[in-house]
Protein backbone atom coordinates (compact mmCIF):
# COMPACT_ATOMS: atom_id res chain seq x y z
CA UNK A 1 0.00 0.00 0.00
CA UNK A 2 1.47 3.76 -0.39
CA UNK A 3 1.67 5.58 2.31
CA UNK A 4 -1.29 7.52 3.72
CA UNK A 5 -0.67 11.04 2.17
CA UNK A 6 -3.10 13.99 1.70
CA UNK A 7 -2.99 13.08 -2.39
CA UNK A 8 -1.89 9.47 -3.69
CA UNK A 9 0.85 10.33 -6.91
CA UNK A 10 0.39 7.27 -8.23
CA UNK A 11 -2.87 4.27 -8.07
CA UNK A 12 -1.68 0.85 -9.27
CA UNK A 13 -4.68 -1.75 -10.41
CA UNK A 14 -5.05 -5.15 -11.89
CA UNK A 15 -8.22 -7.13 -12.79
CA UNK A 16 -7.99 -10.96 -14.03
CA UNK A 17 -11.75 -10.68 -15.30
CA UNK A 18 -11.90 -12.01 -18.65
CA UNK A 19 -14.70 -10.23 -19.64
CA UNK A 20 -12.90 -7.00 -21.32
CA UNK A 21 -15.86 -4.27 -20.01
CA UNK A 22 -15.63 -6.45 -16.32
CA UNK A 23 -12.31 -5.73 -16.44
CA UNK A 24 -12.21 -2.20 -17.61
CA UNK A 25 -14.90 -1.07 -14.75
CA UNK A 26 -12.64 -3.23 -12.32
CA UNK A 27 -9.75 -1.09 -13.33
CA UNK A 28 -12.09 2.25 -13.38
CA UNK A 29 -12.94 1.68 -9.98
CA UNK A 30 -9.25 1.08 -8.53
CA UNK A 31 -7.47 3.95 -10.28
CA UNK A 32 -10.28 6.70 -11.34
CA UNK A 33 -10.24 10.34 -9.17
CA UNK A 34 -10.47 14.10 -10.90
CA UNK A 35 -6.72 14.26 -11.48
CA UNK A 36 -6.64 11.27 -13.43
CA UNK A 37 -4.03 12.51 -15.69
CA UNK A 38 -2.97 8.82 -17.67
CA UNK A 39 -2.84 5.48 -17.27
CA UNK A 40 -0.38 3.19 -18.23
CA UNK A 41 -1.93 -0.67 -18.34
CA UNK A 42 -0.06 -3.70 -19.67
CA UNK A 43 -2.43 -6.72 -20.48
CA UNK A 44 -2.70 -10.23 -21.75
CA UNK A 45 -3.18 -10.93 -26.05
CA UNK A 46 -6.16 -13.49 -24.83
CA UNK A 47 -8.41 -10.38 -23.59
CA UNK A 48 -10.37 -10.03 -26.54
CA UNK A 49 -8.40 -6.74 -27.64
CA UNK A 50 -11.10 -4.89 -29.97
CA UNK A 51 -13.65 -5.05 -26.90
CA UNK A 52 -10.78 -4.33 -24.47
CA UNK A 53 -10.06 -1.09 -26.08
CA UNK A 54 -13.87 0.27 -26.18
CA UNK A 55 -14.20 -0.25 -22.56
CA UNK A 56 -11.42 1.18 -21.74
CA UNK A 57 -12.20 4.89 -23.53
CA UNK A 58 -15.39 4.63 -22.27
CA UNK A 59 -14.46 4.07 -18.21
CA UNK A 60 -11.65 6.50 -18.41
CA UNK A 61 -13.34 9.22 -20.22
CA UNK A 62 -10.97 12.40 -21.33
CA UNK A 63 -8.38 10.07 -19.50
CA UNK A 64 -4.83 9.78 -21.62
CA UNK A 65 -5.18 5.70 -21.70
CA UNK A 66 -1.98 3.87 -23.63
CA UNK A 67 -0.23 0.38 -22.74
CA UNK A 68 0.65 -2.32 -24.60
CA UNK A 69 -0.04 -6.60 -24.81
CA UNK A 70 2.14 -8.85 -22.68
CA UNK A 71 3.86 -12.09 -22.30
CA UNK A 72 2.96 -11.83 -18.82
CA UNK A 73 2.24 -9.51 -16.17
CA UNK A 74 3.55 -8.03 -13.10
CA UNK A 75 0.65 -6.81 -10.69
CA UNK A 76 0.68 -5.44 -7.18
CA UNK A 77 0.14 -8.77 -5.99
CA UNK A 78 3.58 -9.57 -7.99
CA UNK A 79 3.75 -12.15 -11.21
CA UNK A 80 0.41 -12.74 -13.07
CA UNK A 81 -1.33 -14.22 -16.33
CA UNK A 82 -4.31 -13.90 -18.35
CA UNK A 83 -4.86 -10.15 -16.79
CA UNK A 84 -4.54 -6.73 -16.54
CA UNK A 85 -2.44 -4.57 -14.72
CA UNK A 86 -2.65 -0.78 -14.58
CA UNK A 87 -0.85 2.76 -13.22
CA UNK A 88 -2.91 5.47 -12.92
CA UNK A 89 -0.86 8.82 -12.52
CA UNK A 90 -2.00 12.05 -10.74
CA UNK A 91 -2.11 15.13 -13.04
CA UNK A 92 -0.42 17.19 -9.44
CA UNK A 93 2.76 15.30 -9.86
CA UNK A 94 3.13 13.78 -13.59
CA UNK A 95 2.67 15.80 -16.44
CA UNK A 96 2.13 12.70 -19.27
CA UNK A 97 2.00 12.82 -23.04
CA UNK A 98 2.27 10.03 -25.25
CA UNK A 99 2.53 9.86 -29.63
CA UNK A 100 1.66 6.80 -31.69
CA UNK A 101 4.65 5.92 -34.58
CA UNK A 102 2.12 4.04 -37.23
CA UNK A 103 4.56 3.43 -39.46
CA UNK A 104 7.99 2.12 -38.00
CA UNK A 105 9.88 1.31 -41.41
CA UNK A 106 9.69 4.28 -42.70
CA UNK A 107 10.50 6.45 -39.34
CA UNK A 108 13.59 9.23 -39.27
CA UNK A 109 15.14 11.43 -37.59
CA UNK A 110 13.27 14.09 -38.69
CA UNK A 111 10.17 12.13 -37.66
CA UNK A 112 11.34 11.73 -34.29
CA UNK A 113 12.19 15.41 -33.46
CA UNK A 114 9.32 16.50 -34.45
CA UNK A 115 7.41 13.75 -31.64
CA UNK A 116 9.79 15.09 -29.00
CA UNK A 117 9.23 18.74 -29.79
CA UNK A 118 5.37 17.65 -29.66
CA UNK A 119 5.58 16.07 -26.54
CA UNK A 120 8.35 18.36 -24.56
CA UNK A 121 5.69 21.42 -25.44
CA UNK A 122 3.17 19.75 -23.25
CA UNK A 123 5.47 19.83 -20.20
CA UNK A 124 6.29 23.53 -20.84
CA UNK A 125 2.61 24.35 -21.23
CA UNK A 126 2.31 22.25 -17.81
CA UNK A 127 5.43 24.09 -16.09
CA UNK A 128 5.19 21.26 -13.40
CA UNK A 129 8.98 20.80 -13.58
CA UNK A 130 11.76 21.76 -15.79
CA UNK A 131 12.18 19.22 -18.52
CA UNK A 132 16.01 19.11 -17.44
CA UNK A 133 16.60 16.51 -14.79
CA UNK A 134 12.84 15.70 -14.70
CA UNK A 135 11.85 13.80 -17.45
CA UNK A 136 11.63 10.30 -18.96
CA UNK A 137 10.11 8.35 -21.72
CA UNK A 138 8.65 5.21 -21.92
CA UNK A 139 8.98 3.04 -25.51
CA UNK A 140 6.67 0.36 -26.14
CA UNK A 141 6.96 -1.50 -29.50
CA UNK A 142 5.74 -4.13 -31.47
CA UNK A 143 7.20 -7.01 -30.02
CA UNK A 144 7.97 -9.17 -33.33
CA UNK A 145 8.04 -6.07 -35.57
CA UNK A 146 12.12 -6.52 -36.21
CA UNK A 147 12.34 -2.50 -36.41
CA UNK A 148 13.34 -1.76 -32.81
CA UNK A 149 16.89 -1.35 -33.38
CA UNK A 150 16.57 1.27 -36.14
CA UNK A 151 13.43 3.43 -34.27
CA UNK A 152 15.07 2.80 -31.09
CA UNK A 153 18.60 4.28 -31.99
CA UNK A 154 16.75 6.95 -34.44
CA UNK A 155 14.49 8.35 -31.37
CA UNK A 156 17.34 8.25 -28.94
CA UNK A 157 19.02 10.74 -31.04
CA UNK A 158 16.12 13.12 -30.84
CA UNK A 159 15.47 12.22 -27.23
CA UNK A 160 18.98 13.63 -26.04
CA UNK A 161 19.84 13.58 -22.42
CA UNK A 162 16.31 12.45 -21.88
CA UNK A 163 16.96 9.38 -20.05
CA UNK A 164 14.23 6.64 -21.58
CA UNK A 165 14.07 2.57 -21.61
CA UNK A 166 10.94 0.41 -22.79
CA UNK A 167 9.63 -2.68 -23.39
CA UNK A 168 8.56 -4.74 -26.83
CA UNK A 169 5.33 -5.99 -26.68
CA UNK A 170 4.38 -9.64 -26.23
CA UNK A 171 1.38 -11.98 -26.91
CA UNK A 172 1.21 -14.78 -24.00
CA UNK A 173 4.32 -16.06 -26.11
CA UNK A 174 2.27 -17.14 -28.58
CA UNK A 175 4.81 -14.82 -31.27
CA UNK A 176 2.23 -14.34 -33.73
CA UNK A 177 0.40 -11.07 -33.03
CA UNK A 178 1.55 -8.32 -30.48
CA UNK A 179 -0.04 -5.05 -29.93
CA UNK A 180 0.38 -1.50 -28.56
CA UNK A 181 -2.51 0.25 -27.71
CA UNK A 182 -3.62 4.41 -28.50
CA UNK A 183 -6.74 6.47 -28.37
CA UNK A 184 -9.23 3.34 -28.48
CA UNK A 185 -7.34 1.10 -30.44
CA UNK A 186 -4.73 -1.66 -30.57
CA UNK A 187 -1.85 -1.70 -33.26
CA UNK A 188 0.25 -3.76 -34.87
CA UNK A 189 4.23 -2.50 -36.75
CA UNK A 190 3.43 0.26 -34.59
CA UNK A 191 5.08 1.86 -31.51
CA UNK A 192 4.25 4.41 -28.62
CA UNK A 193 6.54 7.02 -26.91
CA UNK A 194 4.93 8.20 -23.45
CA UNK A 195 6.79 10.97 -21.96
CA UNK A 196 6.95 11.97 -18.03
CA UNK A 197 7.66 15.12 -16.40
CA UNK A 198 7.42 15.10 -12.70
CA UNK A 199 9.25 16.83 -9.61
CA UNK A 200 9.95 13.77 -8.02
CA UNK A 201 12.90 11.87 -8.13
CA UNK A 202 13.61 9.18 -10.29
CA UNK A 203 16.41 6.79 -11.51
CA UNK A 204 16.50 4.83 -15.07
CA UNK A 205 18.22 1.54 -14.98
CA UNK A 206 18.87 -2.02 -16.60
CA UNK A 207 20.28 -4.71 -15.27
CA UNK A 208 20.61 -8.65 -16.19
CA UNK A 209 21.64 -11.79 -14.59
CA UNK A 210 24.03 -13.43 -17.11
CA UNK A 211 27.69 -14.11 -16.89
CA UNK A 212 30.17 -15.19 -19.60
CA UNK A 213 31.35 -18.11 -20.56
CA UNK A 214 34.39 -19.27 -22.61
CA UNK A 215 32.85 -20.44 -25.95
CA UNK A 216 32.59 -17.92 -28.49
CA UNK A 217 30.67 -18.02 -31.76
CA UNK A 218 30.77 -16.63 -34.67
CA UNK A 219 27.80 -15.79 -37.08
CA UNK A 220 29.09 -16.69 -40.27
CA UNK A 221 25.37 -16.32 -41.80
CA UNK A 222 22.44 -14.53 -41.47
CA UNK A 223 19.70 -12.90 -42.58
CA UNK A 224 19.77 -9.35 -40.84
CA UNK A 225 16.22 -8.26 -41.46
CA UNK A 226 14.84 -11.32 -40.21
CA UNK A 227 17.12 -11.97 -37.45
CA UNK A 228 18.00 -15.45 -38.77
CA UNK A 229 20.44 -17.04 -38.14
CA UNK A 230 21.85 -20.16 -40.66
CA UNK A 231 25.65 -20.68 -39.98
CA UNK A 232 27.69 -19.93 -36.76
CA UNK A 233 31.58 -20.84 -36.62
CA UNK A 234 30.50 -22.23 -40.26
CA UNK A 235 28.14 -24.89 -39.56
CA UNK A 236 24.48 -25.40 -38.87
CA UNK A 237 23.59 -22.80 -36.18
CA UNK A 238 21.81 -25.04 -34.25
CA UNK A 239 24.75 -27.14 -34.35
CA UNK A 240 27.14 -25.22 -32.85
CA UNK A 241 24.76 -23.70 -30.49
CA UNK A 242 23.32 -26.96 -28.56
CA UNK A 243 26.89 -28.17 -28.63
CA UNK A 244 27.89 -24.93 -26.69
CA UNK A 245 24.91 -25.48 -24.44
CA UNK A 246 25.94 -28.57 -23.82
CA UNK A 247 22.47 -30.16 -25.30
CA UNK A 248 21.68 -32.48 -28.48
CA UNK A 249 19.62 -30.07 -30.89
CA UNK A 250 16.61 -32.19 -30.54
CA UNK A 251 16.94 -31.21 -27.37
CA UNK A 252 16.63 -27.29 -28.04
CA UNK A 253 13.75 -25.70 -26.74
CA UNK A 254 12.47 -22.72 -24.03
CA UNK A 255 14.30 -24.11 -21.49
CA UNK A 256 17.44 -23.81 -22.81
CA UNK A 257 16.78 -20.54 -24.85
CA UNK A 258 16.21 -19.42 -21.67
CA UNK A 259 18.88 -20.76 -19.28
CA UNK A 260 21.64 -20.46 -22.21
CA UNK A 261 21.08 -17.06 -24.13
CA UNK A 262 24.03 -15.54 -26.12
CA UNK A 263 25.28 -12.03 -25.99
CA UNK A 264 27.22 -9.26 -27.87
CA UNK A 265 30.37 -7.88 -25.86
CA UNK A 266 30.59 -3.97 -26.62
CA UNK A 267 33.61 -2.35 -24.08
CA UNK A 268 33.22 -4.31 -21.20
CA UNK A 269 29.89 -4.51 -20.80
CA UNK A 270 27.54 -7.80 -22.54
CA UNK A 271 24.15 -7.20 -24.25
CA UNK A 272 22.23 -10.60 -24.53
CA UNK A 273 20.83 -11.76 -27.52
CA UNK A 274 18.50 -14.51 -26.93
CA UNK A 275 17.53 -17.11 -29.56
CA UNK A 276 13.66 -16.75 -30.24
CA UNK A 277 13.67 -20.54 -31.90
CA UNK A 278 14.70 -22.89 -34.05
CA UNK A 279 13.51 -23.96 -37.52
CA UNK A 280 13.84 -27.70 -39.25
CA UNK A 281 16.88 -26.06 -41.59
CA UNK A 282 19.20 -26.30 -38.71
CA UNK A 283 19.10 -22.12 -38.51
CA UNK A 284 18.28 -20.24 -35.46
CA UNK A 285 15.77 -16.94 -35.51
CA UNK A 286 16.68 -14.08 -32.25
CA UNK A 287 15.14 -11.67 -30.71
CA UNK A 288 17.00 -9.06 -31.65
CA UNK A 289 19.56 -7.60 -34.20
CA UNK A 290 22.01 -10.35 -35.84
CA UNK A 291 24.11 -9.93 -38.60
CA UNK A 292 27.18 -11.47 -40.30
CA UNK A 293 30.43 -11.22 -38.65
CA UNK A 294 29.47 -10.43 -35.04
CA UNK A 295 31.16 -12.50 -32.15
CA UNK A 296 28.70 -14.42 -29.60
CA UNK A 297 29.63 -15.02 -26.47
CA UNK A 298 27.42 -18.21 -24.78
CA UNK A 299 26.44 -17.06 -21.42
CA UNK A 300 25.12 -18.68 -18.66
CA UNK A 301 22.92 -17.05 -15.39
CA UNK A 302 23.78 -16.05 -12.33
CA UNK A 303 21.66 -15.02 -9.35
CA UNK A 304 18.40 -13.26 -11.03
CA UNK A 305 17.11 -12.12 -7.83
CA UNK A 306 20.37 -10.93 -5.88
CA UNK A 307 21.36 -9.01 -9.49
CA UNK A 308 17.88 -7.24 -9.41
CA UNK A 309 17.73 -6.59 -5.88
CA UNK A 310 21.60 -4.52 -6.02
CA UNK A 311 19.93 -2.43 -8.71
CA UNK A 312 17.16 -2.17 -6.99
CA UNK A 313 19.27 -1.48 -3.68
CA UNK A 314 21.14 1.49 -5.25
CA UNK A 315 18.55 3.23 -7.11
CA UNK A 316 16.56 3.30 -3.79
CA UNK A 317 19.36 5.05 -2.16
CA UNK A 318 19.33 7.83 -4.67
CA UNK A 319 15.75 8.42 -4.98
CA UNK A 320 14.42 7.50 -1.71
CA UNK A 321 11.57 5.08 -0.76
CA UNK A 322 9.96 4.14 -3.66
CA UNK A 323 6.79 5.29 -4.53
CA UNK A 324 6.42 2.72 -7.59
CA UNK A 325 8.85 0.82 -9.58
CA UNK A 326 7.89 0.86 -13.44
CA UNK A 327 9.81 -2.64 -14.71
CA UNK A 328 10.19 -4.02 -18.32
CA UNK A 329 11.39 -7.90 -17.07
CA UNK A 330 12.02 -10.33 -19.81
CA UNK A 331 9.61 -12.90 -20.55
CA UNK A 332 12.56 -15.83 -20.36
CA UNK A 333 13.85 -14.29 -16.81
CA UNK A 334 10.08 -15.18 -15.43
CA UNK A 335 10.72 -18.45 -17.39
CA UNK A 336 13.85 -19.08 -15.68
CA UNK A 337 12.43 -18.83 -12.31
CA UNK A 338 9.75 -20.90 -13.09
CA UNK A 339 12.04 -23.58 -14.58
CA UNK A 340 14.33 -23.02 -11.18
CA UNK A 341 11.69 -23.45 -9.31
CA UNK A 342 11.71 -19.98 -7.76
CA UNK A 343 8.92 -18.08 -8.96
CA UNK A 344 6.79 -17.55 -5.74
CA UNK A 345 9.96 -16.20 -4.33
CA UNK A 346 10.42 -13.87 -7.33
CA UNK A 347 6.70 -12.87 -7.30
CA UNK A 348 6.76 -11.72 -3.23
CA UNK A 349 10.19 -9.70 -4.58
CA UNK A 350 8.75 -8.22 -7.06
CA UNK A 351 5.55 -7.38 -4.45
CA UNK A 352 8.05 -5.48 -2.15
CA UNK A 353 9.67 -3.38 -4.61
CA UNK A 354 6.19 -2.07 -5.89
CA UNK A 355 6.96 -3.21 -9.13
CA UNK A 356 4.29 -2.73 -11.91
CA UNK A 357 4.96 -3.66 -15.25
CA UNK A 358 5.15 -6.70 -18.00
CA UNK A 359 7.01 -9.57 -19.06
CA UNK A 360 8.51 -8.41 -22.85
CA UNK A 361 9.86 -9.83 -26.00
CA UNK A 362 12.76 -7.39 -25.56
CA UNK A 363 13.89 -4.73 -23.63
CA UNK A 364 14.86 -0.88 -24.45
CA UNK A 365 17.55 1.32 -22.62
CA UNK A 366 19.04 4.53 -24.35
CA UNK A 367 18.58 3.58 -27.75
CA UNK A 368 19.60 -0.32 -27.69
CA UNK A 369 17.52 -3.25 -28.00
CA UNK A 370 18.22 -5.77 -25.80
CA UNK A 371 17.08 -9.21 -24.18
CA UNK A 372 16.86 -11.01 -20.81
CA UNK A 373 17.40 -7.98 -18.68
CA UNK A 374 15.42 -6.03 -16.67
CA UNK A 375 15.05 -2.25 -17.33
CA UNK A 376 12.46 0.22 -15.59
CA UNK A 377 12.33 2.95 -13.60
CA UNK A 378 12.24 3.74 -9.98
CA UNK A 379 9.95 6.50 -8.79
CA UNK A 380 10.66 8.16 -5.37
CA UNK A 381 8.14 8.87 -2.80
CA UNK A 382 6.96 13.04 -2.57
CA UNK A 383 9.43 14.62 0.18
CA UNK A 384 6.27 14.82 2.87
CA UNK A 385 5.91 11.66 2.34
CA UNK A 386 8.93 10.04 3.16
CA UNK A 387 9.69 11.82 6.14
Amino acid sequence: MLPVTSVAPVRVASSDARDPQLAATSLASQLYHADLACVLFFCSAEYDLARLGIALEHVFPQVQVTGCTSAGEITPQGYGRGCITAIGFDRRYFSVDCALIGELEPFSLQDAQGLVDSLLATFREASLAPVKGHTFAITLLDGLSSREELVLATLNAALGSIPHFGGSAGDDERLANTHVYFQGTFHTSAAIVLMINTPLDFKVFSTHHMRAGDDKLVVTRADTGARRVYELNAEPAAAAYARSAGVRVDELDRRIFALRPLAVRIGDQYFVRSVQRGHDDGSLTFYCAVETGIVLTAMRPGPLLANLGEQLAQAEHEVGPPLLTIGCDCFLRRAEAEFSGFVDEASAFLREHRVIGFNTYGEQFDGMHINQTFTGVVIGQPAHASR
